[in-house]
């Protein structure tokens, strides 16, 4: 059913994703905070609770774009923005999506190694994968308001 007008929810999925970005950078500095004030508890769990938002907005995400193929026979929208604004969006683009693949390992196995009690790797890791984090979260709400908000 291509070319069809997508349902109200499906057109409310962006903004959701956009919001559970937000939250997850959010969670991801306040749990930074609270490692560095030596909550560890405290940490774990804002940090498992960043995980599980950024795992709700990887659904919404796969779900959004499902949704509007079936219901458009297009799987996103166009960025219309042209000259430097083009360039910026895609570099942001880009470069949000190579790193956002790479959370999707990093995160995981920073939390397992947390969780595990293999404080000296965690940490190692962490270094890493948190700034890689809150980069895809932040640039994930800067493309929604690129794409939906600037227009």
């Amino acid at each position: 059913m291509p070319d069809a007008v997508p349902p109200d929810w499906v057109l409310m999925l962006p903004s959701i994703n956009a919001s559970l970005n937000a939250t997850a950078a959010v969670l991801l500095i306040v749990g930074y905070l609270f490692i560095r004030w030596r909550q560890v508890q405290t940490h774990r769990n804002i940090m498992l609770t960043a995980f599980v938002v950024s795992a709700v907005f990887l659904v919404c995400y796969l779900t959004y774009h499902q949704a509007l193929y079936a219901y458009t026979g297009t799987h996103g929208k166009a960025f219309t923005g042209t000259g430097s604004l083009r360039l910026i969006y895609f570099v942001i683009l880009i470069t949000h999506v190579v790193l956002a693949a790479a959370v999707g390992v990093l995160a995981p196995l920073t939390i397992w190694l947390g969780l595990s009690g293999k404080w000296d790797r965690h940490r190692q890791l962490a270094r890493v994968t948190f700034p890689i984090w809150v980069y895809v979260s932040v640039t994930g709400v800067i493309i929604y308001w690129m794409l939906y908000q600037m227009g």
